[in-house]
């Protein structure tokens, strides 16, 4: 009972703190810039630990741990495809678009092309932030019921409100200050606390060898089609995700992007490691205690292997990544809503959005405050209201990949892309990508097992190629004037600030 009430003590204490850095991070909110990426001022410090928050969530805290408790050392799969992509992002093309000083990922294509077709992109971008933050809103709530006692609602609800107080109060720069704090303890509770206790309980690496399946060893034991799956998914997803571009948009300089990122990824990969470790651990320390779902796994460790305290800052640590995802998707959405989506939404209708003031800057960030708001509780009724936020998470996530990612990472790499070919891309991987699920799931023997099948996103990939290959080749070169401003801004030559505040509509 002491130890449970000590527990809950440090994870108020922590759910407290974030809401201070809220009040923090509003000093430091002066215009638009600072609120939607924090002034573009992080230094390798502060954007390591942003990006590393941003990425490792519930999925990979809790859900490695609880894949290292099922399959074994091959358990690290999924954070590594994560660490992966975030690697890839800040190695390749992290420069470049911390370059373009712009918002968001639909801005980069209108800039790119020259074409206002490529904003159905800010749809998809909204749909899959705002998903990602219900399903992480959601996640962290499920902590709350265990520890407090709380209705799954209640949970959701006040867990969601913290999030949306700090995140509406001082943007992204209350969740950069709030996302290192969430850093620190996740890097203390996982590598500091959690694997060492775990792996003592368990008798080290020799007693755990001497008490499981040879298997538990096997680097692939999960098996190849899970791993490709996650690399295809989570790598290629993290490449274009609104939620990751915008952590780039916070670096100071380029070589802040590509390097600070890089040790993120670095970072997230030994986070994977450490995790499948810590569940391999608990499946001999643990083997007395029924366990009836993987992901239970994390809380049974903090509480039954860790001293009194510490078990409440591994909890804490749980939380902290779970908040750290949902922050970072909250302001992304709120992001592509008000510079992407409304502005294409009104030009249905031949009228023109301004989703800048220039002239008051402090109208702007209010302006910004209310779209955060706005989505946050959004999110909160969408997590409270269904239990298939995962599903909806699955389709956007497919669609992202399926249909943007060759239109987007085209524009990045190849010239000779062309703006009707990122067009018909987005639109042929987008219909192949539902169609598949589609057809799937009609003939499917269990519910969702269509939509959560890895054939779409393959299938999605092919048609977007295919269709930005052979359409770039047919139609004409992108306009002369639009690839001299793009390669102005790539190179730096073009920065004003008041120049990328809205996509051309």
């Amino acid at each position: 009972m002491e130890s449970s009430a000590i527990n809950i003590a440090i994870v108020v204490v922590y759910l407290l703190a974030m809401l201070a850095f809220g009040w923090w991070g509003k000093s430091r909110t002066k215009n638009n810039s600072d609120f939607l990426v924090a002034g573009r001022r992080l230094g390798p410090f502060l954007y390591t630990g942003t990006m590393a928050a941003v990425v490792l969530g519930g999925a990979s805290t809790v859900g490695g741990v609880g894949l290292g408790y099922k399959f074994g050392i091959s358990g690290m799969w999924l954070v590594v495809a994560i660490g992966s992509g975030v690697l890839l992002l800040s190695l390749l093309f992290a420069g470049t678009i911390q370059k373009l000083k712009i918002y968001t990922v639909s801005q980069m294509l209108t800039l790119r092309y020259g074409s206002t077709a490529t904003q159905t992109s800010g749809i998809v971008m909204l749909a899959y932030t705002l998903m990602l933050c219900a399903t992480s809103t959601g996640a962290y709530a499920t902590i709350f019921v265990v520890l407090f006692g709380w209705e799954r609602w209640l949970a959701i609800a006040i867990g969601g409100a913290i999030v949306l107080v700090y995140s509406t109060i001082g943007g992204m720069w209350s969740i950069t200050l709030a996302d290192q704090v969430q850093f620190v303890i996740k890097t203390v509770g996982i590598f500091f606390l959690m694997l060492p206790f775990a792996l003592n309980a368990a008798g080290g690496l020799d007693g755990i060898r001497a008490r499981v399946d040879e298997s538990f060893f096997d680097i692939g034991g999960i098996g190849l089609q899970t791993i490709i799956t996650y690399f295809v998914v989570y790598t290629l997803g993290l490449l274009i995700g609104q939620d990751i571009w915008q952590r780039v948009f916070t670096a100071k300089t380029p070589t802040v992007a590509r390097w600070g990122g890089a040790t993120a990824g670095i970072y997230c990969i030994l986070y994977g490691f450490a995790g499948a470790l810590i569940g391999m651990a608990a499946s001999v320390a643990l083997s007395g205690v029924e366990i009836a779902a993987k992901d239970d796994v994390y809380a049974e460790v903090a509480t039954r292997l860790l001293p009194i305290g510490i078990g409440g800052l591994v909890l804490a640590a749980a939380v902290a990544a779970m908040m750290s995802t949902a922050s970072g998707a909250l302001i992304a959405a709120a992001t592509v809503a008000r510079a992407d989506v409304m502005p294409f939404v009104a030009s249905w209708f031949g009228k023109k959005v301004d989703t800048s003031d220039s002239d008051n800057p402090e109208h702007d960030v209010k302006a910004n405050r209310m779209w955060v708001l706005g989505l946050g509780l959004v999110a909160i009724i969408i997590a409270i209201s269904t239990k298939d936020v995962v599903a909806a998470l699955t389709i956007a996530y497919d669609i992202l990949v399926g249909g943007l990612l060759v239109a987007i990472i085209g524009g990045l790499v190849w010239k000779r892309g062309t703006g009707i070919a990122a067009a018909w891309s987005m639109a042929a991987g987008s219909v192949v990508t539902l169609g598949t699920m589609t057809i799937l799931e009609i003939n499917a023997e269990v519910p969702l097992d269509g939509i959560y099948a890895n054939e779409p996103i393959y299938f999605g990939l092919i048609a977007s190629a295919l269709a930005y290959l052979v359409v770039s080749l047919m139609s004409k070169p992108t306009d002369p004037a639009v690839m001299k401003a793009w390669t102005d801004r790539v190179s730096g030559t073009r920065v004003a600030e008041e120049e990328l505040t809205t996509p051309a509509s």
